[in-house]
């Protein structure tokens, strides 16, 4: 190898020590697959008009689809017992609903759904999942963390730590869960561009957080890994912390800001923060 591409190597390990890598581990997924939608009407199903922009809820996995049937592609699959926001004046269409969930919109079967009648969420990590969500569908922006509701997405495009950001918002994986676990405290303001952290930092325990057990995950934990200067790192929220499991995460450029299910390898451990 001559020095010149030694010297090109260093460059990029030391450029993916910022945010978060793009190899295989950070974009490991599972197909996203919800409860069969065609089974007809249950005694639970929601049938009737309701509030508009009143909190669903579902009532098992849900497939959020961008038409209103089974013939449409699936968005993304909510999980049981998530909130959606109905987003399509109150009454459904052919017994599908039009709600938001994380930032999409999109339809889902009032099979398997009904009217929330939860309180909003007020524990430390209930709150750390809200401001989590609040990301959800804004673009990936490397070594940057900061989002505003209502505003531009934003968009990414070529391969970071190459890559280009169009727009004012978006995060990188270290950026988002800093300001998902507001760390330091300061990183309070959602909309205000910081990147205290990398994945280099949350890799090692601090007095802010600390290495867990991946038996022991609660929602609002973490997982990271970083290894020769690529990592990546995203909020865990429910599932088996060593198989699949619903995440919030900045994921890629190609990807953006999501909440998906996926796996994660042997090379990611787990951290606490609350």
């Amino acid at each position: 190898m001559t020095s010149g591409h030694s010297m090109k190597v260093l460059a990029i390990l030391a450029a993916l020590a910022a945010g978060c890598g793009s190899g295989p581990s950070a974009v490991e997924s599972v197909e996203l697959k919800g409860a069969d939608e065609g089974v007809g009407t249950r005694d639970s199903a929601l049938t009737s008009c309701v509030t508009a922009g009143a909190n669903l809820q579902t009532t098992t996995d849900l497939n959020l689809r961008s038409g209103p049937a089974t013939s449409y592609g699936i968005l993304l699959t909510m999980p049981g017992s998530a909130i959606a926001k109905e987003a399509g004046g109150g009454c459904p269409t052919s017994g599908w609903y039009k709600v938001t969930y994380s930032g999409i919109t999109g339809w889902a079967s009032g099979t398997y759904l009904n009217l929330a009648t939860s309180t909003p969420p007020s524990t430390t990590r209930d709150s750390a999942i809200v401001r989590a969500q609040s990301a959800m569908g804004f673009s990936y922006w490397w070594g940057h963390g900061g989002w505003k509701e209502g505003a531009a997405k934003g968009s990414c495009s070529g391969n970071c730590p190459s890559c280009t950001h169009s727009g004012s918002y978006g995060a990188d994986c270290s950026g988002f869960l800093a300001k998902a676990w507001v760390v330091p405290s300061s990183n309070s303001n959602m909309a205000t561009d910081s990147h205290p952290y990398s994945t280099i930092s949350f890799n090692s325990d601090t007095s802010q957080w600390t290495t867990i057990s991946r038996d022991n995950l609660l929602k609002a934990d973490a997982l990271v890994y970083n290894t020769d200067g690529a990592g990546h790192t995203f909020l865990y929220e429910s599932g088996d912390g060593w198989g699949s499991m619903w995440a919030y995460e900045c994921k890629g450029c190609a990807y953006g800001c999501v909440h998906n299910l996926r796996t994660a390898t042997t090379t990611y451990h787990a951290i606490r923060h609350y």
